[in-house]
């Protein structure tokens, strides 16, 4: 059996996969695609040792910034370890908000001819959607999501076939309980805030400054939000407020797309977040998966 705790940024995500692993005998997997990457650490929200509470964590750290990571490589890292788990009779919990990693480790989802990884920096993404709808008139992808505009021609150019006839399946190859965690738009969005400004006291301004003096500019240090809005800052080109307040509209916009992705990709179940009696959330998950475990 897999469990799956997915959800929006800052919804409790990392607390409810280390409570749960301590009551199912689990162990914690990263489907964050910003987590794989070390160095990485306050922007991305990852876990601390101290939150980890001596549950076993896999495929946080695994990569450097410089390095490049497809989702066909965290397919094959995240099946090797979800099957190593279950043979050791242990629980794998999957916990991030990344939907595609999530998609391509628990269902019968292939890939073919990974061989390409091209960013297109010197395009627009006009010029991307442009170039893919010349070669794939069915595309229906949003002009603003550049990351997946990428993906889809990349996919294109590898194998010579159109994005929109790509093989998918909602096969899926575990047994899987998909948990969300849910709250109030408002509710969310004042959490995002605040998450902001409380990386900002744990030193972002420092670990982005030293990426940025890094000259870095790979998919991982580019894609997160949290690093790239602070670039024009250290350079005296923005007010710093200016590029927090970016951070946060990037971070509530990157919310709303996760939502929509989970609703349309996965049989969800929703639980809304109790934040002033988290444990009360904690006991209504619990309790639904072990009721879910008796109908398998």
């Amino acid at each position: 059996m897999v469990i799956v705790i997915l959800g929006p940024t800052a919804v409790g995500k990392t607390k409810m996969s280390v409570e749960l692993a301590k009551r199912l005998n689990g162990e914690v997997i990263n489907v964050d695609s910003t987590q794989i990457y070390k160095n990485l650490d306050i922007a991305t929200a990852k876990i601390t040792e101290e939150e980890k509470e001596n549950i076993p964590h896999h495929l946080f750290d695994i990569k450097d910034i410089d390095e490049n990571y497809t989702v066909y490589d965290y397919q094959k890292d995240c099946r090797k370890t979800i099957n190593d788990i279950i043979k050791r009779g242990k629980t794998p919990i999957l916990v991030g908000g990344t939907g595609l990693y999530i998609k391509a480790a628990l269902y019968d989802y292939k890939f073919e001819g990974e061989n390409s990884d091209n960013q297109f920096e010197e395009l627009s993404n006009e010029e991307i959607y442009n170039k893919l709808k010349q070669i794939d008139d069915n595309i229906d992808i949003h002009v603003n999501n550049r990351k997946r505009l990428i993906r889809a021609l990349n996919y294109c150019l590898n194998n010579n076939k159109k994005f929109s006839d790509k093989e998918k399946t909602d096969k899926l190859l575990y047994d899987t309980i998909f948990i969300g965690l849910t709250t109030g738009r408002d509710i969310l969005y004042e959490r995002i805030n605040k998450r902001v400004d409380e990386m900002v006291n744990n030193g972002l301004l420092d670990e982005a400054k030293e990426i940025y003096d890094s000259n870095i500019r790979s998919k991982a240090v580019m894609t997160p939000i949290g690093y790239k809005e602070l670039f024009p800052y250290f350079e005296g080109r923005k007010d710093l407020n200016d590029c927090l307040e970016e951070i946060k509209h990037n971070s509530r916009k990157y919310a709303k797309r996760q939502y929509t992705w989970f609703n349309n990709q996965m049989d969800v179940i929703w639980f809304n977040v109790d934040f002033d009696d988290f444990d009360k959330t904690i006991n209504e998950v619990y309790n639904y998966i072990k009721n879910s475990l008796k109908r398998f």
